[in-house]
């Protein structure tokens, strides 16, 4: 059903919070649960519609879920070779990660699968995944413009390849080592920045060889997984909306628990760190091969920066909300190097900057970034009003954030796509202070 936000103007976030599970890990556990010998528990799960969407697919492929739970999920392996044709597409909902992911699982098998997904996802780019599979023997089809739906009919066999990335993404990483399970020989991905590495990551605890040195990672062919106990992180990315809403809002002192501090997704730390934010890691600590730690925020004055390059793909999903906290920042912030941004589930730089432009604040969008004026000496930066999120979910509730220095109501418009990574992102909100509720679409 469609709804919209509406958030009061102002106020301040406190308390403890935990926010839920890793997106990331979440889909990665379903698929490598799959794969293993075994039964994979699964705790701290993220129940939102993307990850579900996973899970979804995969029972779809002949594999026994139980869950999930309260966060509880397990997953019953069938092995490397042991997924079944399945009865009709795959619907991978608005998941991006879980279609680029599933490309390279699935070019390995023996029978033909059609993925499919919303009208968001069906907008996005699947070549820059196909073309390094196709390589490596896949048979995979698109749309005349490389985008879903994606077919994927059975190889002759897939060989390793040595795969220099052009472009930042784990998901391209991911896809290529993933079907590296299936082929003959050394896989091998270079990258040309650090990317999220918990594939490689989440592999290695199900007992997979994987190599890495330098910006070269590989893995051989064949590998048998074992089925694993894991505890998925607090998502750093749902994390990150409270970070910069407690930096901006004065008065604010809030602790997120349990934060997935993967050095691969800490950008959003670091830049907001570069611009004077108060946020003091509590308690670091590793659980299932993956760092956490507490993080507490205080507000603080925060200034213009220009985005160190090397951080900008730590932190890509994090620009959004990372935007926001620009324009309540003191002087210029410059972000360049991230065009990625411009086929996630919207053009979230050009949604963005009619989204901050719609509340009053004027920024310059550039081809790979932004260059934002920031109104940190003024009280209410943003006048308030009413802003499109165009259905994506990271767009909405950044903008819900902004309100906390707004002069008057912000109204954020189709926002049921934020169930897909952050359900009860409102009621955990409106807990820290939040003024916001949802409300039916007029």
């Amino acid at each position: 059903m469609a709804s919209d936000f509406e958030v009061a103007g102002g106020g301040r976030l406190t308390g403890r919070l935990r926010v839920p599970g890793d997106k990331s890990i979440s889909h990665r556990s379903i698929m490598l649960g799959a794969l293993a010998e075994g039964t994979t528990q699964v705790s701290g799960f993220l129940e939102g519609a993307d990850a579900l969407s996973t899970r979804n697919v995969f029972r779809a492929l002949g594999v026994r879920i139980d869950g999930p739970d309260q966060g509880r999920v397990s997953v019953h392996g069938v092995g490397l070779q042991g997924l079944r044709p399945p009865a009709g597409p795959l619907d991978c909902g608005n998941a991006g990660t879980a279609m680029r992911l599933l490309m390279g699982l699935l070019c390995g098998q023996r029978f033909e699968s059609l993925l499919v997904g919303d009208e968001s996802l069906s907008r996005r780019p699947m070549r820059r995944v196909s073309e390094p599979l196709a390589r490596m023997g896949a048979r995979i089809e698109t749309t005349a413009g490389g985008t879903p739906p994606v077919r994927i009919l059975p190889s002759g066999g897939l060989r390793g390849i040595e795969f220099d990335m052009t472009v930042a993404s784990a998901q391209v990483k991911s896809a290529v080592l993933l079907a590296g399970l299936y082929a003959e020989g050394i896989t091998a991905v270079t990258e040309p920045a650090p990317t999220r590495d918990h594939t490689e990551r989440m592999l290695a605890g199900f007992g997979v060889a994987v190599h890495r040195e330098g910006p070269r990672v590989w893995l051989h062919g064949g590998q048998t997984l074992r089925a694993a106990t894991l505890d998925v992180p607090a998502d750093i990315s749902s994390a990150a909306f409270f970070l910069v809403g407690a930096s901006i809002a004065e008065g604010s002192d809030l602790t997120l628990a349990h934060v997935g501090m993967n050095p691969t997704r800490t950008g959003v730390v670091d830049i907001l760190r570069l611009m004077g934010a108060d946020i003091e890691v509590l308690d670091p600590r590793t659980v299932g091969g993956e760092p956490v730690a507490d993080l507490r925020v205080r507000s603080a004055a925060l200034r213009g920066i220009t985005v160190p390059p090397e951080l900008v793909p730590l932190a890509i999903d994090e620009f959004p909300v990372l935007f926001v906290a620009a324009a309540c920042a003191q002087g210029r912030t410059v972000v360049t190097g991230a065009h990625e941004l411009r086929v996630k589930e919207s053009d979230r730089i050009a949604a963005m900057a009619d989204a901050l432009a719609a509340v009053g604040m004027p920024v310059q969008p550039t081809e790979d970034g932004m260059v934002i004026e920031g109104r940190g000496g003024e009280t209410s930066p943003f006048a308030g009003g009413v802003v499109e999120s165009l259905g994506d979910h990271r767009i909405a509730m950044a903008m819900a954030i902004a309100a906390l220095r707004s002069a008057r109501p912000v109204r954020i418009r189709d926002t049921a796509n934020v169930a897909t990574s952050f359900p009860g992102f409102t009621r955990l909100a409106a807990e820290a202070g939040l003024g916001i509720a949802e409300r039916s679409a007029a």
